[in-house]
């Protein structure tokens, strides 16, 4: 055969093999066995310097042309596959626009904060700011500003979370009276929201932390009467139009006179009855004393003299567990899912 019959041949067969290699590793292989480092016509290219000059020329030019011809060839047909390789691909990832999408796990607030919201709203329609404040707190706004001796049971190391530091955990929200009333002059209405923590043992109506919302105002002429307002409007706005409230007389250091109150829940699992929902009363003389020695102290002047006021107090825990029928106030911080995963997607 001759040379131009042998490089026709040779770039005939590699043609063919390129146009029947069907992916991009049967064409690699292709290219490799023609055009690669030791491929056929690599290896003519090689052979040319042991031909006579004469010959050499004219016989480069031969093999030039069919590699050139191999390598047009293996660009084209790559780019075929490559693009087929692409199709096949989107076809198997297609999305179908028209199926319905899939659902996502929805959450929900949790039954304490859902009572919270209840009773800001509340408040907030009575014209109440909603403040939070620490849960640190020092002994002084704890404690002797709002009217507690030194003797009362809660200044106990048996009753409160004391820090190394002499600072402790909150045991009420109160501190927060003070805290406001300092750093703002009256007339105020306000509900203070957030944790408090008493050292003493769990059960089912018990825990070391627990929650409170606490209200205060104060201005010129405040009475039991506007108490008494609030808390049944309170009342009616958590239990309807309807709810009863009652009023007992109690102790509280930081009010004079204090009572407890409790709401006629109409149960609608079974029996009605009296739900004691917390303690109020009129602010302590001995309160807005402290408070007009703290702003003295700052370089304030003295603006609670002659005052008057209320404050209130409840936890939002017993109201979530008749509402929802908790049985167990430690399963609000457990995390069980069983527990939980019923007030999902119910978010107000």
């Amino acid at each position: 055969m001759t040379d131009d019959h042998h490089q026709e041949a040779q770039q005939a067969e590699a043609l063919a093999a390129i146009a029947q290699a069907d992916t991009l590793e049967g064409l690699q292989a292709v290219k490799t066995k023609y055009v690669g480092k030791s491929g056929l016509v690599t290896k003519e290219l090689g052979a040319l310097g042991k031909l006579p000059p004469e010959e050499r020329k004219a016989r480069g030019a031969q093999i030039n042309a069919v590699r050139q011809a191999i390598d047009v060839a293996l660009t084209e047909r790559e780019v075929t596959l490559k693009r087929a390789a692409l199709d096949a691909r989107l076809a198997s990832e297609a999305i179908d626009v028209t199926l319905p999408g899939l659902p996502l796990p929805a959450g929900g607030l949790h039954p304490i904060n859902r009572v919270y919201e209840d009773l800001t709203r509340i408040y907030e329609r009575l014209g109440y700011a909603v403040i939070e404040g620490p849960e640190v707190e020092d002994e002084h706004h704890n404690f002797e500003a709002l009217n507690v001796p030194w003797y009362h049971p809660a200044r106990d190391l048996q009753d409160t979370f004391w820090l190394e530091d002499g600072r402790l955990l909150r045991t009420h929200t109160s501190p927060m009276q003070i805290r406001y009333m300092v750093d703002h002059e009256p007339a105020l209405k306000i509900v203070v929201r957030g944790k408090v923590y008493r050292y003493e043992a769990t059960d089912a109506t018990h825990e070391a932390m627990f929650h409170q919302l606490e209200g205060l105002v104060v201005g010129d002429g405040i009475s039991m009467a506007d108490l008494k307002g609030t808390i049944a409007e309170m009342a009616r706005g958590l239990y309807g139009p309807s709810a009863k409230v009652r009023f007992q007389p109690s102790y509280y250091p930081f009010t004079e006179p204090g009572a407890d109150f409790a709401v006629w829940w109409e149960n609608p699992r079974g029996e009605s009855k009296w739900l004691e929902l917390g303690g109020c009363g009129m602010v302590h003389p001995n309160v807005f004393k402290a408070v007009d020695d703290l702003r003295e102290a700052e370089g304030k002047p003295r603006v609670y003299e002659g005052k008057t006021g209320f404050a209130f107090g409840l936890g939002p825990e017993r109201i979530a567990m008749l509402k929802y029928g908790i049985p167990d106030i430690r399963y609000f911080y457990a995390n069980d899912p069983r527990v939980l995963g019923q007030f999902r997607g119910e978010l107000g």
